[in-house]
């Protein structure tokens, strides 16, 4: 699958469609992030059921500033609407792969319990 760009207007149909979406905040002018563009660009490719996708933080300055990236590149995993991964710096091939695939073996159904008591237990305390 190619990797898509994402907007103030794709973004969180983007997010809310797919169970598994990957997003790499970067900037043209930004050194590290132009060098693990090729290791993107070749993961994405293994992944046929993973959204690859990449945010111009100079064109999308409202997103990034949501996320609160302070340095690029930094990497966004979701998977069913949750950030389960969100870490800046350009990562070696044989790292991203292995954070992929260890993302894609997640057991969603722990973390949607674990954020469900974390909330219950922000309600009683409140």
């Amino acid at each position: 699958m190619a990797v898509i760009e994402l907007n103030e207007g794709n973004f969180e149909s983007t997010i809310s469609e797919n169970d598994f979406v990957i997003v790499d905040f970067w900037a043209p002018w930004c050194g590290p992030c132009r060098s693990f563009a090729p290791t993107y660009e070749k993961i994405s490719e293994e992944f046929s059921d993973v959204v690859f996708a990449k945010v111009n933080t100079e064109d999308e300055q409202a997103i990034a500033a949501y996320f609160q990236i302070r340095s690029i590149p930094t990497l966004v995993i979701f998977r069913e609407k949750v950030i389960i991964y969100n870490e800046a710096g350009a990562l070696p091939e044989s790292s991203f792969l292995e954070l992929v695939t260890k993302a894609g073996e997640l057991d969603m159904t722990e973390v949607h319990r674990q954020i469900t008591e974390q909330q219950q237990q922000g309600q009683s305390e409140g």
